[in-house]
């Protein structure tokens, strides 16, 4: 059988940075260990599976879809970065003509739209709670050793760690750490943390960046995600708070870097707009 692949680097108009993501189109059904058999061969931080959900839906014509997210180790309940990979396949490559994409997930129905030159995905919105720093006193030391730290919040339903450093470092700081995510996994007693954040405060005055932020998942096999819009959609929620802001501008601090556009709505969900390039398309033979 021959699959469509193609490979997306997303919230970036640039290849070979922001976050690459491998995205599958599936004419029919998959056997169930395939999905995560070709997750694990991409060997990217996520693959997606865009499938149809009903005979004679058509790339290019429908506009709702089933769509899974799969790391080297294991299926995820939500992922944005490749959610916004999928609908650029789709706006893109199949020249979907429809104005609005829905994708059917474990996260529910998620919206994708173009907006000018981006993708504005549409997202939950989830709240991070103040955490008690002896819990996590020994993974908070194994990611920021000495550092000082302002804030820390936790998201039980994302089950990411959100941990805030000091208003007084800059960017370049954040940038610079050395992190050695496979040591968290031991540092972790809790059993609850499966995503930490580590972020600061921007310098939003003109045109700068509201916030920064690195994510790192060895919990599912990423030692450091590139670019993370699940992230984002716990630091959107913390930073609109501290800010008082909807609209914010955020980027992520990994090596290959990526920009995201947010904009915190008021039912509970926050749009998240990223570009994306793609930079390769071929088949898969399984």
């Amino acid at each position: 059988m021959q699959i469509p692949i193609f490979t997306v680097d997303a919230f970036t108009n640039r290849p070979f940075s922001g976050n690459p993501a491998a995205v599958c189109l599936l004419e029919n059904d998959l056997d169930e260990d395939l999905h995560q058999k070709i997750a694990t061969e991409m060997n990217l931080s996520e693959t997606a599976f865009i499938r149809k959900l009903k005979p004679g839906d058509d790339f290019t014509k429908s506009s709702c879809f089933g769509l899974r997210w799969f790391t080297p180790a294991n299926e995820v309940p939500l992922c944005g970065h490749a959610t916004l990979a999928s609908a650029a396949v789709l706006f893109h490559v199949q020249k979907n003509t429809n104005s609005v994409l829905t994708f059917v997930t474990l996260s529910g129905e998620l919206k994708a739209r173009q907006v000018k030159d981006r993708i504005v995905l549409d997202l939950p919105l989830y709240t991070a709670y103040p955490q008690e720093l002896k819990e996590v006193e020994e993974l908070i030391k194994a990611a920021v050793g000495d550092m000082t730290v302002q804030d820390i919040r936790y998201s039980p339903d994302m089950k990411k760690l959100l941990v805030r450093l000091s208003d007084t470092y800059e960017r370049a700081v954040l940038e610079e750490l050395k992190v050695n995510a496979q040591r968290f996994l031991s540092a972790e007693k809790t059993g609850k943390v499966k995503g930490l954040i580590l972020t600061v405060k921007g310098n939003s005055s003109g045109k700068g960046h509201d916030f920064y932020s690195r994510y790192f998942a060895p919990w599912y096999g990423v030692l450091e995600d590139p670019v993370t819009g699940s992230a984002h959609a716990v630091l959107s929620s913390y930073w609109s708070e501290q800010l008082g802001k909807k609209e914010m501008l955020a980027f992520q601090c990994s090596r290959r870097g990526g920009e995201l556009k947010i904009s915190v709505r008021n039912d509970g969900r926050v749009d998240i707009a990223g570009q994306t390039a793609v930079v390769l398309k071929g088949n898969l033979t399984v």
